[in-house]
C-alpha cells in the first residue's frame, strides 16, 4: 500500500473536525454518519495498519445517536459534540482497560477513572472510537509492543509510523478519526506526526492536565494528533481545561486558542537545521530548508543560528530510563521476561542510576531551561527538522541504513524531540513535503513557555502556504 493518491473528499471518514461542525450545524450530515463512516474506515485499514488495539462499535454508536439528538434539538453540549477521537491506550478510559501495550496488565481489573484529557471529551461530546496502540509502556520512538504486535505507516505498510503515538498517528493519517489523543516524553507526538504527515503539538508543560502521574515524570506531557491545525487548536480548547487531580496543572488559559489568526509577520524566527550536533539526511534537510524560506516569504524575519547547548541525550536517558525502571518495579521474574527486551535492557540501566545521577541530570536539564529562555528573548520562534530522517522500516527500534544504523535505542535518531521535552517548551511538527519515496517530512516549531498559541499561529501561517490536505495516503484495496 504505497503511493500518493487521494482518497476524496466524499467520504465523511475524510472530514477534519471542522468541516465535520458545519455540517452538523446545517444537517448536511449527522454524527451517527460520521461515525459509520469512520468504523467502516477501520474495518477496511486496520486489519493491515493495525492501529488499533480497541474498538467498540456500540460505545461509538451510542456516543454517536446522543450526539444526534443534541443537535436534532439544536443544543449541542461542547466545542466537538459528535466528532470522532482516538484515545492512545496510555490514557485511562472508565469502563474499559488501558494495557499500555503490556500484557503485565490485566484487563479485568476494575477501571474507573476517565483521565483529564478524556474527561473533557466526553464533557464536550466527542464520539470515542477507540482506543490506538502504543510500544510498551509508551518507552520507545517506534510503535510495537509484545501484546500488540507491529503497527504501520498508512504511506507505505513496510515502514514504521514512528512513535509512541504510532497508533494515534496512522489512525489520523488513514481517516480512521479526525483527532487523536497522544502524549509525548521525548517526541512521541511529534515523531509520528513527521512520519504520517500528520500534525502535532506538544503542548507547554501543564497545559493539558495528566493523571495519573507519569513515572516519566515532568517529561510526559498529554497532545493533539490532527489532519490540520485548526483542528488541533480546537481540541486544545477542550482538553486545557484544570484538572484537581494534576499537582502541576496551569491554570485555564486567558483566551481560547481557536480561531488562529495565522500570521507570522514580523516574527524574530531563528532556524537550526542541526542543532549544533544532530545529523541529517541530505532529502529531509532540503525539504526543510524550503519550508524555513516560506516563513521569509510569509514576512518573518528569520536568521540561521543554533540554541548554543550540546546533545542533551545521556541526561534525558537518565531521566528517562530511571522513569522505565520505576514502571516495572513491581514486575515479578516472570512478568519481566515477557516485556519488550529493548524496554527490559533499559529498564535495568534505570535501575543502576543512583539519586546523585538523577540529580546532576536534572541540574543539566535546568540549564538547558535557562538557555533557551534567553534564547527566546532574542528569537520568537526556534525551526529545525522534526525528524532527521523519513520512516524506516516498521518493527525495528533504528534506521537500517544511514548514520543512524546501528543504534541500540531510539534517542539516537531522535535529536530534535527530546531536549524540548527537558525544557517544557511547546514544540509541534507540520508536514512540510514528501521524499522521492512518496514519505511524509516535517519541519519543528518551538516556541518559549506558555507560548502554544503563537506556535500554533505560525504552523497554520506555514499551512496556509504550502497545505498538504489533498494529499492521502492510498487505502487498502
Amino acid at each position: 500500500m504505497t503511493g500518493t493518491e487521494g482518497t476524496g473528499t466524499a467520504d465523511p471518514a475524510n472530514l477534519t473536525a471542522t468541516e465535520l461542525l458545519a455540517a452538523y450545524r446545517t444537517g448536511a450530515l449527522s454524527p451517527v454518519e460520521a461515525a459509520e463512516a469512520v468504523l467502516a474506515r477501520i474495518e477496511r485499514a486496520d486489519p493491515e495498519l493495525n492501529a488499533f488495539c480497541l474498538v467498540e462499535p456500540e460505545w461509538t454508536l451510542e456516543a454517536a445517536r446522543a450526539s444526534a439528538e443534541r443537535w436534532r434539538r439544536g443544543e449541542p453540549s461542547g466545542l466537538l459534540d459528535g466528532v470522532p477521537v482516538s484515545i492512545k491506550d496510555v490514557l485511562l478510559t472508565r469502563g474499559r482497560p488501558t494495557l499500555r501495550g503490556s500484557r503485565s496488565i490485566s484487563p479485568g481489573q476494575r477501571w474507573p477513572d476517565d483521565a483529564p484529557s478524556v474527561a473533557r471529551l466526553y464533557e464536550h461530546g466527542a464520539v470515542p472510537v477507540g482506543k490506538t496502540t502504543t510500544p510498551e509502556f509508551a518507552w520507545k520512538g517506534v510503535t510495537d509492543s509484545p501484546l500488540t504486535g507491529i503497527t504501520r505507516n498508512p504511506w507505505d505498510l513496510s515502514r514504521t509510523p514512528g512513535g509512541s503515538s504510532g497508533g494515534a498517528g496512522a489512525a489520523v493519517a488513514a481517516g480512521m478519526a479526525p483527532l487523536a489523543l497522544g502524549t509525548d516524553g521525548g517526541g512521541s507526538v511529534r515523531i509520528p506526526a513527521s512520519f504520517t504527515g500528520t500534525f502535532a503539538l506538544k503542548p507547554t508543560y501543564g497545559r493539558v492536565p495528566h493523571f495519573p502521574a507519569s513515572p516519566f515524570g515532568t517529561l510526559a506531557h498529554v497532545g493533539p494528533m490532527t489532519w490540520t491545525v485548526e483542528d488541533a487548536a480546537l481540541l486544545m480548547d477542550v482538553i486545557s481545561g484544570f484538572d484537581s487531580r494534576d499537582w502541576s496543572a496551569l491554570a485555564p488559559p486567558h483566551a481560547p486558542f481557536s480561531p488562529l489568526r495565522g500570521d507570522v509577520s514580523g516574527l524574530r524566527v531563528a532556524y537550526s537545521p542541526t542543532l549544533g550536533f544532530a545529523r541529517v539526511d541530505p532529502e529531509v534537510a532540503e525539504l526543510v530548508e524550503a519550508a524555513v524560506e516560506v516563513f521569509a516569504e510569509l514576512g518573518a524575519k528569520v536568521e540561521q543560528v543554533d540554541p548554543g547547548f550540546d546533545d542533551p541525550v545521556a541526561e534525558f536517558e537518565v531521566l528517562w530510563f530511571a522513569g522505565a525502571a520505576k514502571v516495572v518495579e513491581h514486575l515479578g521474574p516472570q512478568e519481566r521476561a515477557a516485556l519488550d527486551p529493548g524496554l527490559r535492557e533499559v529498564c535495568d540501566l534505570g535501575a543502576g542510576y543512583s539519586a546523585s545521577d538523577y540529580l546532576d541530570a536534572t541540574a543539566r536539564r535546568m540549564e538547558l531551561g535557562r538557555i533557551m529562555g534567553r534564547f527566546h528573548e532574542q528569537y520568537d520562534l526556534l525551526l529545525t527538522p522534526t525528524m532527521p530522517i523519513a520512516a524506516f522500516e516498521a518493527g525495528r527500534v533504528a534506521p537500517p541504513e544511514g548514520p543512524w544504523a546501528g543504534k541500540e535505542r531510539w534517542t539516537g535518531w531522535t535529536p530534535f524531540t527530546y531536549p524540548f521535552n527537558m525544557t517544557q517548551q511547546p514544540a509541534a511538527s507540520v508536514p512540510c513535503g514528501f521524499t522521492a519515496d512518496g514519505l511524509p517530512v516535517g519541519l519543528q516549531v518551538v516556541g518559549p513557555r506558555h507560548a502554544d498559541g503563537p506556535v500554533l499561529d505560525a504552523c497554520l501561517a506555514f499551512e496556509r502556504a504550502r497545505p498538504w490536505q489533498g494529499r492521502r495516503p492510498p487505502l487498502p484495496v
